[in-house]
């Protein structure tokens, strides 16, 4: 419906009514907006497994490298997170790759990545 129609410039209802009328649908819409948020938050295993795979190019399959790049397997969870947390930074000295490849990863997907190769066997 048009609100400049001649039904709705009739009515004579308070200025602050139709705010009145939202104000309840605004706070349920807020508020399932904050619920989900947390959950929106925390990749997907699938997702975490994806990105987990782009490092196999140089970490070796399952992060276990077989030449002068370190292995990741099987590192402690918050060693992993602090490493690439300083890479993304940018305060890894002698890093070039990884400093920009980090970049590219949420804090959540990092925290993905860190439990994942945590849990995988050395």
């Amino acid at each position: 419906m048009d609100l400049q129609s001649s039904r709705f410039r009739n009515e004579t209802l308070p200025a602050d009514s139709t705010r009145l009328r939202l104000l309840p649908v605004a706070a349920v819409l807020a508020a399932s907006l904050t619920a989900a948020a947390p959950a929106l938050a925390q990749p997907a295993l699938q997702d975490i497994a994806v990105a987990a795979a782009t490092c196999f190019n140089c970490h070796g399959t399952d992060g276990r490298a077989s030449s002068f790049i370190p292995s990741i397997a099987g590192q402690p969870e918050h060693f992993l997170l602090q490493r690439m947390q300083d890479f993304k930074a940018g305060q890894a000295p002698h890093v070039t790759v990884m400093t920009r490849l980090m970049k590219g990863y949420s804090d959540a997907e990092l925290q993905g990545l860190a439990k994942y190769f945590s849990e995988v066997p050395r």
